[in-house]
């Protein structure tokens, strides 16, 4: 998923970090701001979803292509 992110967002991200973490954590943030939160959502993101997160959050207008479908 850090490569799929990565790729499709080239230019945007500077990297994708991934922290392990205990008690069902799973967050997806951007500059400290929370963008997905498992335990309010109480389930996993798909990976089309997470790239509409990030778009939505870094670049509003941008066409995903097949994932905008």
């Amino acid at each position: 998923m850090a490569q799929e992110l990565l790729q499709t967002f080239e230019t945007d991200l500077e990297g994708v970090q991934l922290m392990p973490a205990t008690g069902g954590t799973y967050e997806i943030l951007i500059d400290d701001q929370l963008i997905f939160s498992f335990k309010v959502s109480r389930r996993f993101p798909q990976p089309k979803e997470i790239k509409k997160l990030i778009r939505d959050h870094i670049d509003p207008d941008r066409d995903l292509g097949h994932n905008d479908r």
